[in-house]
């Protein structure tokens, strides 16, 4: 296989190798290869003659922030919906997310690719025929260097219609507010909400969002 040099490398790996065996001086070797001094004591400090990987030890986004990252990791995860769908839901929340950040954004964090459903696993149970309008509505928690955020997500069993929103905090007020919000963005009637945070909210000891978002939308 070829060797594979930087752009501006003034050194092949056979040269590399030639100054890490020698024992001459750095000027010695400097002069014989018409090199940098300095060049030369790099490799002679190396013990390999590949080009060290360049750029940012940790790939970060140049357009996402942490929470915003965070917010997408979450509901990939949370939701397993496909790349253009949870683009769609997400963009409210984020506008500026395009379609190529977001799939960059999941293949650094290893999750391009929703994991499969049949093997070796159990079968997942069907859920039951609803109509439209049928929603649940979940929350997670996104935790970055910050602090802790909290991600409304609802999704709608029949349609996959699903919105999402970062919330500073999980309370009845915001619990609301992501309902109302909800209620503005699906193009149809909601008939029925259902959530699972009930007995979490409650025994972490807020407020139970969970009973809010249900009682409001059956008053809505």
């Amino acid at each position: 296989m070829g060797q594979i040099l930087h752009g501006s490398a003034t050194t092949t790996h056979t040269i590399r190798a030639a100054i890490q065996r020698s024992k001459a001086p750095l000027k010695e070797l400097a002069t014989q290869h018409g090199l940098n001094r300095k060049t030369v004591a790099k490799w002679r400090k190396r013990t390999f003659v590949h080009d060290a990987p360049m750029g940012p030890k940790t790939v970060r986004s140049t357009v996402l922030t942490a929470e915003e990252e965070a917010a997408i990791v979450a509901f990939r995860k949370h939701t397993l919906l496909p790349l253009d769908d949870c683009l769609y839901a997400l963009q409210a929340t984020i506008p500026h997310l395009t379609r190529s950040s977001l799939h960059r954004c999941f293949q650094r964090h290893g999750i391009s690719r929703l994991p499969e459903v049949a093997g070796d696993k159990p079968a997942k149970q069907p859920f039951k025929r609803y109509p439209i309008g049928y929603f649940h509505i979940d929350i997670a928690e996104v935790r970055t260097e910050e602090g802790k955020l909290y991600l409304f997500v609802a999704v709608d069993r029949t349609s996959k219609f699903a919105f999402a929103r970062l919330m500073q905090k999980a309370t009845t007020v915001t619990a609301r507010a992501f309902l109302d919000e909800l209620v503005e963005a699906v193009p149809y009637k909601i008939h029925t909400v259902l959530t699972d945070n009930v007995l979490s909210a409650e025994r972490n000891g807020a407020c139970s969002q969970g009973l809010s978002i249900r009682q409001h939308a059956l008053a809505a």
